[in-house]
């Protein structure tokens, strides 16, 4: 994958950046991209959990945590999960936790931050509906792209 700069460079009419968060990198994959799944939910890791047990197909799941830094939305077991599906990465508006065994999974995961404390288990949650956070709306299906540079998204694969 090419790095978000040149993308931007390349496609400057295409691409949307998120702004106004920072992001770390705490999966095996530095550098990331694919088409866009979506999760919306508060501190319940339920239909991320389901999400990535499903086939991944490259994709990206992009979660809208509502950037909560109490509860972590995935950990070592999702992940290594996700990683055998065939997911290319996850971005969470929110944490994550495990964050040294994460390290040793090819997966990308990019969060806001680390917690030890787990998730909450209510079976609440959304899928596969538009999420919005750093001023840019992920929609199922569009394509995202994510590395030390930043988050980018476009509404189509970008070569």
């Amino acid at each position: 994958m090419r790095s978000t700069p040149d993308l931007c460079d390349d496609h400057p009419d295409l691409v949307r950046v998120v702004t106004g968060l920072h992001w770390y990198s705490y999966g095996g994959r530095e550098r990331f991209g694919g088409p866009v799944a979506t999760v919306k939910c508060f501190e319940d890791n339920s239909r991320v959990k389901e999400q990535l047990a499903e086939p991944g197909k490259g994709r990206v799941l992009v979660v809208d945590g509502g950037g909560s830094l109490r509860h972590a939305l995935i950990g070592d077991m999702i992940a290594g999960g996700a990683h055998d599906n065939g997911w290319a990465g996850v971005i969470i508006h929110g944490a994550c936790r495990d964050v040294e065994v994460l390290s040793e999974i090819d997966l990308g995961v990019f969060a806001l931050g680390c917690v030890p404390v787990k998730s909450v288990r209510r079976d609440e949650g959304q899928v596969d509906l538009p999420v919005h956070f750093g001023g840019v709306t992920f929609r199922p299906g569009e394509w995202v792209y994510a590395d030390a540079n930043g988050v980018i998204s476009a509404e189509r694969e970008l070569a």
